[in-house]
């Protein structure tokens, strides 16, 4: 598959089938997550690979997390968060150091990391895998990032969930650039 059929043809795939994704085939999405731009070549990314049991661990704590937020959370409802990381056998959770350098801006790293997300989506895409791009409000505690091994001054940027697609969506016609464009010249 070619880059730009690659590009307008990947859609956001939220059902997978439970089958594992082989770690040649997770560490092939990781290399092509890396080949993103970012500026110094500061390489602002972590990623986590969260699989099998970790999955399970992972949702316990966002479980936890949201009874914090909200202690009047429901059973059902803190299930419900405790589910959410089992959606696919693979999670892929990303996070941005802040820069070190003060010639860099915090949003060059955000950036970068996110066209890495964007990288491994594609990269995802190609090999016939099905990904989402989600991230949930309890994803984002310190519990999570104690949790992902992140230091306090690390984001998660967001969790890919990653598996063989079981239900592709439908193509959805996507806006133009024209009304978003400016031509000068």
């Amino acid at each position: 598959m070619d880059i730009m059929e690659a590009i307008f043809t990947r859609r956001s795939v939220g059902k997978v089938k439970p089958d594992a994704v082989p770690r040649p085939l997770i560490e092939e999405l990781l290399h092509a997550a890396v080949q993103a731009p970012n500026h110094k070549r500061v390489r602002p990314w972590r990623f986590v690979v969260i699989t099998g049991k970790s999955r399970e661990a992972l949702g316990e704590v966002m479980a936890n997390s949201l009874k914090e937020q909200d202690p009047h959370s429901s059973d059902s409802v803190l299930d419900l968060e405790r589910a959410k990381t089992l959606r696919a056998p693979l999670l892929i959770a990303a996070g941005v150091d802040k820069p070190v350098d003060p010639k860099l801006m915090e949003i060059e790293n955000i950036c970068a990391v996110a066209a890495a997300l964007e990288n491994l989506l594609l990269a995802a895409h190609a090999q016939g895998l099905g990904a989402i791009w989600r991230t949930v409000p309890s994803a984002h505690t310190p519990a999570v990032k104690k949790f992902l091994d992140f230091s306090d001054d690390q984001e998660l940027l967001g969790i890919i969930y990653v598996g063989y697609p079981d239900l592709i969506p439908d193509a959805v016609e996507r806006p133009s650039y024209q009304d978003r464009t400016t031509w000068m010249g």
